[in-house]
């Protein structure tokens, strides 16, 4: 497969990334003890330290000089690179670890349940959380109006790094990478909070979001990921011990922790995310005009890829993982054959990989060659590993 086909299939899914979400910010409930409007109120916290740092170095001009600082540093282990500004150095030293209570037992069995499961994982990651993501209104308004919106094949590779490096198996080992690509992302974040309030065109579609990215907004974007992932695995009875589905939580525990969000604002169990995601997200989902065509483009370019099925077919998953309703919103037209396959075959596909099923099913090989093209698109990453560059941006989309 070539390079470029490689390209435009990271544009599959996780493509949008951990920025902004939802439309008026829900209320929180007895999982995250709040009172509206102050600091204790996830949608009222934002980074401040390193948002001022961000800020700094945008005014100052000197992003470009870091982003160039920054390329040398990759593995968790990597010392902090020469060139940086103090006060940068001096951040980036206290944060570039893990936290105090991360359980390295079971950070070590989430990456093993990982790799075991990736499968189902690249699945539900690309065509179930990416394409919600474009339904969640403020997610998309600030994607789009982002400068990444403005090239979602390179947005896609980037976001793609930050899943790979952290479903990768050595995610938090000093070999991994995923500290330091969790690190860097956390400056984009800063950088877009920064940024996106001087868009005329975000501010317009926007009006009830001063500052995006708050606490309150990358806990909602964990609930279309980790809480999306794990409730669906349970739904297509995939197998899973009790401590994996511990492991799998404590490793989005300690990723969420790293990006910025209190601890205090963490579901510490499965279900109180459940019961989170259920007030803060299933009812904010809606569509938008930067939504529809996010989602046009991320499918239309995954599409172009030999993938080995149709774009009815890739409709039709999307269809069956997220809901018809949100399908319609999202304009995809409907293959009444591809949704009859893939809802009669998929279920058998998963048995028989799980060993509940004698015999091989229809649709088996078919299912399998999917799943398995996306699976490289996802650990080629669209590029290799070294030229997928997370860098803090100085501006919006250009037209913005």
């Amino acid at each position: 497969m070539s390079n470029l086909n490689r390209r435009r299939a990271l544009s599959l899914g996780v493509a949008l990334g951990l920025v902004g979400v939802a439309g008026v910010a829900p209320a929180w409930g007895s999982t995250a003890t709040a009172a509206a409007g102050t600091s204790t109120d996830p949608w009222w916290v934002w980074d401040d330290e390193v948002d001022a740092l961000v800020k700094g170095l945008i005014e100052s001009g000197q992003v470009p000089a870091v982003n160039t600082a920054l390329q040398s540093w990759v593995n968790n282990s990597d010392p902090l690179p020469s060139g940086l500004p103090a006060d940068l150095t001096t951040y980036l030293r206290k944060v570039n670890a893990l936290p105090s209570w991360a359980d390295r037992a079971k950070l070590r069995l989430a990456a093993d349940f990982n790799r075991r499961k990736d499968t189902y994982l690249f699945m539900l990651y690309g065509l179930g959380s990416g394409i919600m993501s474009t339904v969640i209104p403020r997610e998309a308004k600030s994607v789009y109006w982002s400068a990444g919106g403005a090239d979602m094949q390179n947005r896609a590779a980037k976001t793609f790094t930050f899943g790979y490096d952290l479903a990768d198996l050595n995610a938090f080992e000093p070999s991994g990478q995923f500290v330091v690509t969790a690190n860097k992302t956390r400056l984009v974040h800063a950088a877009v909070r920064h940024l996106l309030p001087q868009s005329p065109h975000w501010t317009a579609v926007s009006p009830d979001e001063a500052v995006p990215i708050s606490n309150g907004d990358i806990l909602v974007t964990f609930h279309s990921l980790g809480t999306f992932v794990h409730r669906k695995l349970k739904e297509w009875k995939v197998p899973m011990t009790t401590a994996e589905e511990d492991a799998f939580l404590h490793s989005w525990q300690v990723a969420i922790h790293m990006l910025g969000v209190r601890d205090e604002f963490i579901p510490q169990t499965w279900a109180a995310a459940d019961a989170q995601s259920a007030q803060v997200l299933t009812p904010i989902l809606t569509p938008t005009t930067e939504g529809k065509e996010l989602a046009e483009d991320l499918l239309g370019l995954t599409a172009q890829v030999d993938l080995g099925v149709t774009r009815g077919f890739l409709n039709e998953f999307v269809r069956y993982v997220l809901s018809d309703e949100i399908g319609d919103w999202l304009g995809l037209k409907r293959d009444y054959a591809a949704a009859a396959l893939v809802r009669t075959a998929w279920p058998t596909y998963i048995a028989f990989r799980e060993g509940l099923l004698p015999v091989v099913p229809a649709g088996f090989y078919m299912f399998d060659q999917f799943v398995r093209a996306l699976a490289m698109l996802f650990l080629n990453k669209g590029t290799s590993p070294t030229t997928t560059l997370i860098t803090i941006p100085t501006g919006n989309r250009p037209e913005s």
